[in-house]
């Protein structure tokens, strides 16, 4: 059973928010653009592995995806993890072009697209380190002792996955995608006694969800952004152009003519991601260029948002699901 859904990255729709609001000569713009392909390759991966969990025994396997733990003073994550009452999995999922070298001398992957050699962290560091953060994460929450596995899956089925001759074992942390359910049934058979009970397990789940915490990036300290340089208003959907003027409780685009009762929650959404979870009438004003301050609090109580405060000091909280998957 899936039990944990995985969502967009939060970090996408932020880069995405930041390119609509950035001006087009912003200097910064190709630097974003380029980590938001990366971002968007490796959600791709994401969506390929899932498609292959597809064809396990979900009544037998638990799968949570996109976990994010406390650990120490700090927190870690994880892909993938597929849980039994037999073993835990761990999947580090990456999607590379062209071929990935695994260097165990410099513990480094070097990943070879169109003749350009780019070196990156070894995953397989990473899912090591992931491994003995779980199980100290298991033992700290008074969970019985169960086998953990970790993998590398490449998703993307064109990678040339290569190494040095004497790094022999790489072949039992990285695979390719096809290959993850063999592995699956490797694991199965090599460990068939149960560690933890049905009602165990539900409770592993269970902590598991409690404590996972959403990463918020902020994207605009991580480029030196200042919130006066992002372009401010309401944008149209249809022909892109803004800012909308409201007029009667609608917006209306002076491009293309069409009128939008709903326009400003896109640009209050990309506030969210940009600015901050919590807006107060003249932030509203400042951003989406309202000049009445009796129309922005018409505005914002239409949202039905949790506030807190009174009056002038009303301070409302942007409540909005945005890393959830639209259905298909």
């Amino acid at each position: 059973m899936i039990e944990k859904e995985r969502s967009i990255p939060r970090i996408i729709l932020s880069l995405q928010a930041l390119l609509r609001r950035l001006p087009p000569q912003h200097p910064k713009r190709t630097v974003i653009i380029e980590e938001l392909g990366k971002r968007m390759a490796g959600y791709k991966g994401e969506e390929a592995l899932d498609y292959t969990l597809t064809s396990l025994d979900l009544k037998k396997y638990s799968i949570l995806n996109d976990l994010r733990l406390p650990h120490k003073n700090n927190y870690f994550q994880i892909d993938t993890l597929l849980l039994t009452t037999a073993f835990i999995l761990i999947i580090e999922v990456k999607y590379l072009a062209g071929t990935a070298f695994f260097d165990p001398i410099f513990n480094q992957l070097i990943q070879t697209k169109d003749g350009v050699e780019a070196a990156l962290p070894d995953p397989t560091l990473q899912v090591k380190r992931q491994k003995l953060q779980l199980e100290e994460w298991l033992s700290k929450n008074e969970f019985p002792t169960i086998p953990i596995f970790a993998c590398v899956v490449m998703s993307n089925d064109r990678t040339i996955i290569k190494t040095s001759p004497e790094n022999k074992s790489i072949n039992k942390f990285v695979i390719h995608r096809h290959s993850l359910l063999e592995k699956v049934s490797l694991i199965e058979k090599y460990i068939q006694d149960e560690s933890i009970s049905q009602k165990q397990k539900k409770k592993c789940i269970r902590t598991l969800k409690k404590q996972h915490r959403e990463f918020h990036p902020n994207v605009m300290e991580r480029y030196y952004i200042a919130a006066e340089d992002i372009i401010k208003g309401v944008r149209c959907s249809d022909c892109d152009s803004h800012p909308l003027r409201r007029k009667h409780g609608a917006w209306i685009c002076s491009g293309c003519k069409k009128t939008d009762r709903s326009a400003h929650i896109q640009a209050l959404k990309d506030y969210e991601l940009l600015i901050g979870p919590t807006i107060k009438n003249a932030d509203l004003r400042w951003f989406l260029e309202i000049e009445s301050p009796y129309a922005a609090k018409r505005l914002l109580q239409s949202l039905n948002l949790p506030t807190t405060g009174s009056k002038k000091g009303t301070t409302y909280t942007l409540s909005f699901n945005q890393t959830k998957k639209p259905r298909q």
